[in-house]
C-alpha cells in the first residue's frame, strides 16, 4: 500500500498569522531551522509562505529604487517594503493534504521547487503539519527484505508465480530475471513495481512463455 503524506509528515505545523513581523518570522525560521514558514488566517487556513528569499529582499528595500525598471521589479520592491506576513508573503499557498500520496507530494515539491510544504486538512482546509523533503526521502529507508516481499505480493496479483523470478534489491534498484506466463504481464509488473515506496528504479531481463500480444498476419 503507498504511503501517503500522513504517514511521514510532522506534526509540528510551522506558521504564522498575517500580521506577525519581519522578527517573528526570521525568529520562527531560527527557531525550527527551516527555510519558509506557512501564513495563515483566521480560521488556520494557509494563504501564503514567506521564504528566506522574501525576507532577502529587505536587504535592498529602499536601495536604488529611482533606478528600479519593470513590473516585476517594482512588485519586489514593494513587498520589500512590508512589515508584516501579509505583505511579504508569496502567493498562493502550495499545500498537500494528508492523503496526499508521498510521489504526489515528491513531485511537486519538484516542480515548485520548494523544500517543505503544508499539510492541511482535507475537509476544513487548516493547517495540521508540515512535510520535508527529508520526511518524504525516508520512505527509500526501507529494507531490501521489506522491498522484495511487496514485489512477490504484486507478482501474485498479477498471475504471475513469485517462484518463477530472482529478485535482487540494492539501494532502491530493483532487478528481475526469470519467466512470466504472458507477454501482456510485462508492462504491468514492471509498472506495479516501480510505484512501490523504497523503488528507484526497476531493471528487468524477463522471458515469457506465451506471446499474447502478437498480431497473427491476415489470411489471404
Amino acid at each position: 500500500m503507498a504511503l501517503v503524506v500522513q504517514d511521514v509528515m510532522g506534526k509540528v505545523a510551522v506558521a504564522a498569522h498575517l500580521d506577525a513581523s519581519f522578527a517573528d518570522l526570521t525568529g520562527i525560521m531560527q527557531r525550527y531551522k527551516v527555510g519558509a514558514v506557512t501564513v495563515i488566517d483566521e480560521y488556520r487556513r494557509p494563504v501564503g509562505v514567506v521564504s528566506e528569499d522574501d525576507l532577502l529582499l529587505k536587504v535592498t528595500a529602499g536601495r536604488g529604487a529611482r533606478f528600479i525598471q519593470g513590473p516585476k521589479k517594482w512588485a519586489e520592491h514593494r513587498k520589500a517594503a512590508g512589515m508584516t506576513a501579509r505583505h511579504l508573503m508569496t502567493t498562493p499557498a502550495v499545500t498537500v493534504t494528508t492523503e496526499t500520496s508521498v510521489d504526489e507530494a515528491a513531485r511537486l515539491m519538484h516542480r515548485e521547487r520548494i523544500k517543505q510544504l503544508p499539510v492541511v486538512d482535507p475537509a476544513t482546509g487548516r493547517i495540521v503539519g508540515t512535510v520535508h523533503q527529508g520526511d518524504l526521502l525516508r520512505v527509500f529507508d526501507r529494507s531490501p527484505e521489506d522491498i522484495t516481499n511487496d514485489i512477490e505480493i504484486v507478482a501474485r496479483r498479477l498471475d504471475v508465480d513469485p517462484a518463477e523470478l530472482r529478485i535482487a534489491v540494492e539501494a532502491g534498484v530493483v532487478r528481475l530475471r526469470g519467466w512470466i506466463p504472458r507477454h501482456s504481464q510485462l508492462l504491468p509488473l514492471l509498472r506495479a513495481v516501480r510505484a512501490l515506496d523504497g523503488v528507484v528504479d526497476v531493471r528487468a531481463d524477463l522471458a515469457f512463455l506465451f506471446d499474447d500480444l502478437l498480431v497473427p498476419p491476415p489470411l489471404l
